[in-house]
């Protein structure tokens, strides 16, 4: 059951976080800040725009980064099949290179949402799956 959240609740911490070029592509990633509380390889949940997307915690030479966002977990490991939100979000927010964003820790390591700074936003914050049936997912994916 998700929880009802505003980005200015005292219970959320605001990152400063930036928008950057994926590689060689001109496909706008999210920059994440240093002191957020994931690692490379986790999968965390990304609220954009009242959507609960998936994505991947990839890391570069410069830190860790998004390279995008997506309706389920599967496709965080296979991003060609389905739409990176992040791309789409950025392009309705007219966000790109070098822009600012406000990246909020709702779940710390679970679940975060990105919002435009100055912005107000509600956050629908899903609860975390239940573990036991976590691990019986990744069984199947093995």
């Amino acid at each position: 059951m998700s929880e009802r959240i505003p980005s200015d609740h005292a219970s959320v911490t605001s990152l400063r976080a930036t928008i950057a070029r994926s590689g060689g592509t001109r496909r706008p990633c999210l920059r994440l800040p240093d002191d957020v509380a994931v690692e490379e390889g986790d999968v965390v949940r990304l609220l954009l725009d009242g959507a609960t997307t998936h994505a991947r915690v990839a890391a570069d030479s410069s830190g860790l980064l998004v390279r995008g966002a997506y309706d389920n977990e599967r496709l965080t490991r296979e991003p060609g099949e389905g739409e990176n939100r992040l791309v789409e979000w950025c392009a309705d927010h007219d966000r790109g290179p070098d822009d600012a964003v406000e990246l909020d820790e709702l779940d710390s390591g679970f679940c975060y949402g990105l919002r435009e700074p100055g912005d107000r936003v509600v956050y629908d914050v899903p609860g975390r799956p239940d573990q036991s049936l976590r691990d019986i997912a990744s069984s199947f994916r093995e």
